[in-house]
């Protein structure tokens, strides 16, 4: 979710979800120490509950990560051993991890005595080269003994040669088999599935087996699918957004960046999604992703954009 869910995206997520538990895009531990560590960091308490994601693999790294993350408030830090670009691979960042669950072990250990906030793993189910399920066994028990409570299982293998990061969200077969054996054999840890869940029944459908789901590019491309996630899912009774108060919540936030120096398509290309499967989709999101770079008036192209949703 690199580009992605970055603190525009996930201030409007929190509009339509109260609840649910949001997580940055990756940040390698060298942009931390090495670049703008603020920016990198910087978000809103309206976000909260919050994870930063990491990634690296030197202990000592990760570790003062950690610290900052829990200086700077986030809930949670979560080490990505899932990401198969050769982007990260190169620097040992993502899922080529997998094939070292003693450095892993190690990586968790440091951030576990340094911070007090939970540290938890995000990774595959295997990679090429390494994908039996004593593997993934072996791979889960030794992080564990480090400290690891809580595993999100990508329930794909990632193939690191040959196939795009793209292709590996697609071509390797989905097991949720193989993720439901883990939560058997390993009852005492929490295991949250991700990996092509696309609506809250089939979320309701997993939480029968697992302690939690993770959706990705589906709650980014249709972000409304988050508007019923607290009443179906975590029991909330307060009525849910509609697509036109969701736009209007973000109102506010917007005209505060824009006064800033920042650009509204920083802000609305988060929220091309929300008229998904309406008629005017496809006029909403050229407002706000076309016609917002030819526009004096930023605001009163929003405005326009908006009434599109109204009543909906």
């Amino acid at each position: 979710m690199m580009d992605w869910t970055d603190r525009h995206c996930r201030f409007f997520l929190r509009q339509l979800s109260r609840h649910a538990l949001l997580y940055t895009e990756m940040v390698t531990t060298g942009a931390l120490l090495h670049g703008d560590s603020a920016r990198f960091l910087r978000h809103s308490a309206a976000e909260y509950p919050l994870a930063l994601q990491l990634g690296g693999s030197v202990p000592a790294e990760l570790a003062a990560c950690a610290k900052l993350a829990e200086a700077a408030g986030y809930d949670e830090v979560n080490l990505n051993v899932g990401c198969p670009s050769d982007r990260v691979q190169n620097n040992m960042i993502g899922a080529c991890l997998m094939a070292h669950p003693a450095l892993v072990a190690d990586c968790v250990k440091a951030m576990r005595d340094a911070v007090s906030i939970a540290v938890t793993v995000k990774h595959r189910i295997g990679i090429d080269g390494r994908d039996s399920y004593a593997e993934l066994c072996d791979f889960i028990g030794q992080v564990r003994d480090a400290g690891c409570q809580s595993f999100t299982v990508h329930a794909r293998i990632a193939i690191l040669s040959g196939l795009s990061p793209k292709e590996n969200r697609e071509v390797p077969p989905l097991r949720y088999d193989l993720a439901a054996l883990v939560k058997r054999d390993f009852p005492a840890l929490e295991i949250i599935l991700n990996g092509g869940i696309k609506t809250l029944e089939e979320c309701q459908t997993h939480l029968q087996t697992f302690d939690g789901v993770m959706l990705g590019r589906e709650a980014y491309h249709n972000p409304y699918l988050l508007a019923q996630v607290d009443r179906q899912l975590f029991g909330s009774t307060a009525p849910a957004l509609g697509r036109f108060e969701a736009m209007q919540s973000m109102r506010g936030y917007i005209a505060e960046h824009l006064a800033e120096g920042g650009s509204m398509h920083h802000i609305t290309r988060h929220m091309l999604g929300l008229a998904q499967g309406f008629n005017g989709a496809r006029r909403f999101r050229q407002l706000l992703s076309v016609d917002i770079h030819k526009t004096a008036e930023p605001l009163a192209l929003f405005d326009q954009a908006a009434q599109l949703l109204q009543g909906r």
